[in-house]
Parts: structure tokens; C-alpha cells; sequence
């Protein structure tokens, strides 16, 4: 086979598919098709000429103008900024608001035993000799002590990086495992709350009440309600291993999966801001009321993020899940 011959045959179809691969955005009706046909003939006279003329030029060509024209056609889908949109508009604020009667009693019940081992600790002191010896109890409250210079004991940056670390492994576990029919997530609520309530039970025993709420609430306000809404996910889905309603127990878990990796994430960026508090207002010289005032606000702004623009979300018909297209497919099943 001549190759100029095969090039002078098919040069005008090929400069054609090229000039209607350069206008692809505006093809429509007719030259849609003719860009199709074209495209499916180009294909055939590349296999025709790596076949039996094997010229490097030639194929270099036609494999470039086949390779753009299949894009012109299937078409480049980019949803990559889109779906970031979509994710903190939408399915993020969905999902943390379809969760609310998980998470919200899960936060309320944590707060009420934390409460009530801290009373039971500071008013006991047997309990107390009973957690650590007297000088331990005395270097951990006294003024100055380990409970103060905790925040403070590492370079801000590390430190932040490093709270935050640790609280995004224990959110992420709180929901992974709460598949376990809930069990550790349970667990993981009270191993948080025994250590908060007698943290809080020493500093009060010594009347440092105030200086431990004045360290705890700037962060801890936005970090616990993390942790809740982690913790209630996990419960919601290991209720769903119990109770599917109606669906095949893998189907359900799949649906109430989805959002649940959308809510582990969510939670990782919430925990970076509760991390920065942490470390840069925590310990920082301002006034007790800046600090905590800062901690309030952020724990609003999360709170109006869930329960307004969430809310919205989720009575638009958002359900924090990802587009049905990206899914999968289903098998049927009989009735």
C-alpha cells in the first residue's frame, strides 16, 4: 500500500474531524454525527496504517487526532470543583443535619455524665486518693501545674497539628466502627467522659473550676460537638445493621455508608479549626472571656452551618449522599 497515496485519499476527512474537533463545543445535530463517523473512520485508518505501513509520523498524527476527537465525544468531565461545591453547600450540612437526633442526644447525655462524675469526684476525697497519689492531684491543679501547661508545651504549629491528628482518628473510628452494632463508640463516649469529668473533679476539688472551664470551653466546645456528631453517626449506622427498614441489610449499609464518608471528612476539616483554637487561643494571654468568646462563636457558626444552610439542604432533597451516577448500579431482586 502507497502511503501517499493512503494520505492524499483521506487527508480532507481527516482535516475535516480536526476542524469539527476544534469547534466540539458548538457541534450540534448533523455535525455531531459527522464528527462521530469521522472519528470511527480516522480509528480504522489508524489500525489500517500501523498495520501495513507503520510510518511513526503518520501514526503520531492520526493516534493525536483520534485521542482528542474520543474527548470531543465522550466528552472531558471535570466535576472536581463542582463536587467541592457541591460537598460543603450541600451534602456536608445534609448529612450533619439528618444526623441531629443521633448526634445531638448522643452530645446532651455525654455532657450530663461528664457533669456528674466531675461533682462526684470534687466532693469525694476518697475518689480522689483513689485516681492518683496527693502530689500527683497537686502538680496536676496547682496553679502553673500540668493541666495549665499542657496547651502550652509544645510549638503552637505542632501542636495543632498534632491535636488535630488525633481527634480526626478518633472521629473517623467513632463512625467507622459504629458498624459494630455501636458498641465502641459507646465506649470511646465514655473513656472521653471519665477523663474530662475527673480532669474537671481535681481542678474543682481545689476551687480552679473556673480556670479549667476558662481551658477547655475555647476548643472544647467546637472539638465535643465533632466528637458528638462522629459518635451519633457511628450509632445511626450501627442501628442500621439492627433495623435495615425493609432493605437488604448490604444495600442499607451501603446508602448509610456513603454519607457517613462524607461526614469523616467533614468532621476533619471542623477538628483542624477546633486544633488551631486549640493550640493559638487556648493558651494564648488573652482574657478569659476573649477565649472563650472565640469558642462560642466558633461553635455558632458550626451550629447555624448545620441547622440552617443544612436544613435547607436536606428539605431540597439532599441527602448528603453522592450523585446516583457515581453509585453503582444495583442488582435486581425479586419482590
Amino acid at each position: 500500500m502507497d502511503i501517499d497515496l493512503f494520505v492524499a485519499a483521506h487527508r480532507a476527512e481527516w482535516d475535516r474531524l480536526a476542524q469539527l474537533v476544534r469547534r466540539s463545543g458548538s457541534v450540534r445535530g448533523a455535525e455531531a454525527d459527522e464528527l462521530v463517523r469521522l472519528y470511527q473512520r480516522t480509528a480504522t485508518h489508524l489500525s489500517i496504517v500501523r498495520t501495513e505501513m507503520p510510518d511513526p509520523a503518520l501514526i503520531g498524527r492520526l493516534s493525536t487526532l483520534v485521542a482528542r476527537a474520543r474527548s470531543a465525544i465522550t466528552g472531558t468531565h471535570s466535576p472536581a470543583w463542582r463536587e467541592v461545591g457541591l460537598f460543603f453547600s450541600q451534602r456536608l450540612p445534609a448529612a450533619l443535619y439528618l444526623g441531629w437526633r443521633w448526634w445531638v442526644p448522643a452530645g446532651l447525655a455525654f455532657m450530663a455524665v461528664t457533669a456528674l462524675i466531675a461533682i462526684w469526684v470534687a466532693a469525694n476525697p476518697d475518689v480522689q486518693a483513689g485516681i492518683a497519689a496527693p502530689e500527683q492531684i497537686r502538680e496536676l491543679t496547682r496553679p502553673g501545674g500540668d493541666f495549665e501547661t499542657y496547651y502550652s508545651s509544645n510549638p503552637a504549629a505542632s501542636f495543632a497539628a498534632g491535636v488535630w491528628t488525633n481527634n480526626a482518628w478518633v472521629a473517623a473510628a467513632c463512625v467507622m466502627l459504629g458498624v459494630l452494632l455501636g458498641l465502641p463508640v459507646i465506649y470511646a463516649l465514655w473513656q472521653n467522659a471519665l477523663n474530662i469529668g475527673i480532669s474537671g473533679g481535681l481542678m474543682m476539688s481545689v476551687g480552679r473550676g473556673d480556670v479549667f472551664l476558662g481551658l477547655i470551653t475555647p476548643h472544647g466546645l467546637l472539638e465535643m460537638t465533632a466528637v458528638f456528631v462522629a459518635a451519633g453517626i457511628g450509632l445511626r449506622l450501627g442501628w442500621t445493621v439492627v433495623d435495615p427498614r425493609g432493605r437488604p441489610r448490604p444495600q442499607a449499609l451501603a446508602e448509610e455508608g456513603r454519607p457517613v464518608v462524607i461526614v469523616v471528612l467533614g468532621l476533619a476539616c471542623v477538628l483542624a479549626i477546633s486544633g488551631v483554637i486549640e493550640a493559638f487561643v487556648t493558651p494564648s494571654g488573652l482574657p478569659t472571656w476573649a477565649r472563650i468568646g472565640i469558642g462560642v462563636i466558633a461553635e455558632l457558626l458550626f451550629l447555624a452551618y448545620v441547622f440552617v444552610i443544612g436544613r435547607r439542604a436536606a428539605h431540597g432533597g439532599e441527602t448528603g449522599d453522592i450523585d446516583a451516577k457515581y453509585a453503582g448500579d444495583k442488582l435486581p431482586t425479586a419482590a
